[in-house]
């Protein structure tokens, strides 16, 4: 079993692969560090860690899909989370592939992010990695990647989770989601 956490940056991808590792005792792959290992080991690796998402994840998904089919192929469990991996590539996996993974998109809404940017976003960036340097990106460009975010799902069939109101209470809901997930794939075995 494969759980996929996407989305846009500072949306708690992260803070729920810790989370489902500590329910599950699955291990968790963070797309970040596979990043950053990279780059650190081959600064010409063919991307900077402040490039597009776009190009970085061109450079990471071979990667990160022939560690998911690994996995898969020797029945082994992991979450991968990161906001390199787009809705549209969980649709490259074959069928057989596909029925072992649960891909989770989540971001906020335009309303969530309008009314809790600096108080909520910004202020919990840090929870799980550290993160030391400002945030450049404005609210504009958050509203503009999570509507992105959410349109790709929607054009690939895959399911998206909104926070709306309630951060807490909307995460809630996802999790859930999850564990009926996980109870159906293991009632599958």
């Amino acid at each position: 079993m494969i759980i996929i956490i996407g989305g846009e940056s500072m949306t708690g991808k992260t803070l729920m692969a810790q989370k489902l590792l500590e329910t599950y005792k699955i291990p968790y792959l963070s797309a970040d560090h596979l990043k950053m290992g990279l780059f650190r080991a081959d600064n010409n690796c063919g991307f900077t860690p402040d490039d597009y998402n776009e190009i970085i994840e061109e450079k990471l998904w071979p990667i990160l899909k022939g560690i998911i089919e690994t996995n898969i192929e020797n029945e082994q469990s992991l979450i991968i989370e990161g906001c390199y991996i787009s809705p549209r590539r969980v649709n490259e996996f074959a069928a057989d592939c596909r029925k072992h993974i649960i891909p989770v998109f989540m971001g906020f809404s335009n309303e969530y992010l309008e009314n809790n940017f600096a108080s909520g976003v910004l202020k919990h960036r840090s929870i799980i990695e550290r993160r030391t340097e400002a945030e450049e990106r404005k609210l504009g460009w958050f509203i503009e990647a999570n509507e992105k975010i959410k349109k790709q799902c929607a054009m690939n069939g895959i399911r998206y989770f909104e926070i709306n109101s309630d951060y807490q209470k909307d995460t809630a809901a996802i999790y859930k989601w999850i564990a009926s997930e996980v109870e159906k794939m293991r009632f599958l075995r």
